[in-house]
């Protein structure tokens, strides 16, 4: 999937959106969204989950900070930064051990953190777009 925009009609296209861009992933890939409450986020998430063959009722970490989700050859970290205010509290979600690890990051409200998200963080900024439709803006592919 290449950096530009993407209109998607329903959450099963947003999926499927998510699916194709996992295929493009690699371990200790980080892809950080951006968008309001209800936009799709999570959705994406369940997306990129099945999209790298993982199994899994995929749901928003808001309480946890973060869920794992474990595949055969990759797992997924989903964050939920919506409540962290800075670095003291992101140290204490155990994000930065995460950086190094071998599996892939998802980070919703990663405007909340965006000092510390790596530079060749995946960008995906989801919009609504009347109804079910959601605009979704991909930057910061390089591969």
């Amino acid at each position: 999937m290449d950096n530009g925009q993407y209109v998607t009609e329903n959450e099963k296209e947003t999926e499927t959106l998510a699916a194709i861009l996992a295929g493009t992933l690699h371990p200790g890939d980080v892809v950080a969204f951006r968008g309001g409450l209800g936009v799709g986020k999570t959705a994406f998430v369940r997306g990129l989950a099945k999209g790298l063959g993982i199994d899994a009722d995929v749901s928003s970490p808001t309480f946890a900070l973060i869920h794992e989700y474990r595949g055969s050859e990759i797992t997924l970290f989903h964050f939920d930064m919506y409540r962290v205010r800075n670095l003291d509290s992101l140290y204490s979600t155990g994000f930065y051990d995460y950086l190094d690890g071998n599996g892939i990051l998802a980070v919703e409200w990663s405007e909340n953190i965006a000092d510390a998200l790596p530079e060749n963080a995946v960008v995906i900024s989801i919009e609504h777009g009347g109804g079910d439709r959601r605009l979704i803006t991909v930057m910061g592919r390089s591969r």
